[in-house]
């Protein structure tokens, strides 16, 4: 290859450089934009409200849990409860696990299990495990009762809550009479 071919080649490529940023000057003539003086987009946020567990509670009262407990199966909270067992134990005399031993839940004040340590949100909730709390509850833990350390996603299945809340009242000494 002679040094005419080479020449060609490099001016070549010098043009299509020359053509590319020409274009990019050209184009910054033509469509000429104001740069805002402070770079970024202003965004408005919502002020976030948080649901107090009292308003939490009178959200889930309008469900009629009457109709909701008729659609519980114990044998199906029996079953379902084995997500509940990795640390919940259910039996009588029961030790707690890394969640508070269940045996007689249901009717009983929260956060009082003996030997246990609960979370500040739960020992203040100042309840009784009810259906209704208990069904609110089951839907998710953390939103029902801000602050408590349970991890547990909930159950979002309507017949799966009255079917554990059905298998918990069962295991108890007096269990109460389903509404």
């Amino acid at each position: 290859m002679d040094s005419f071919e080479i020449n060609k080649i490099v001016a070549a490529v010098l043009m299509v450089a020359l053509l590319i940023i020409g274009i990019g000057k050209l184009s910054d003539v033509i469509f000429h934009v104001e740069k805002p003086k402070t770079p970024g987009y202003a965004v408005d946020v919502e002020q976030a409200t948080t649901v107090s567990s009292s308003t939490a509670s009178e959200e889930i009262e309008k469900i009629d849990i009457a109709s909701l407990m008729s659609m519980g199966d114990i044998a199906l909270g029996e079953k379902v409860f084995k997500k509940c067992s990795a640390c919940h134990s259910i039996v009588k005399g029961g030790k707690n696990n890394i969640g508070p031993a269940l045996y007689n839940v249901v009717g009983r004040k929260t956060g009082i299990a003996p030997d246990y340590k609960y979370s500040k949100a739960l020992s203040a909730y100042n309840k009784e495990w009810t259906f209704e709390e208990l069904n609110g509850y089951l839907i998710k833990p953390a939103k029902w009762i801000k602050g408590t350390k349970m991890a547990f996603a909930g159950l979002r299945k309507e017949k799966d809550r009255a079917s554990v809340i059905k298998y918990l009242n069962q295991n108890s000494d007096s269990p109460l009479p389903l509404p």
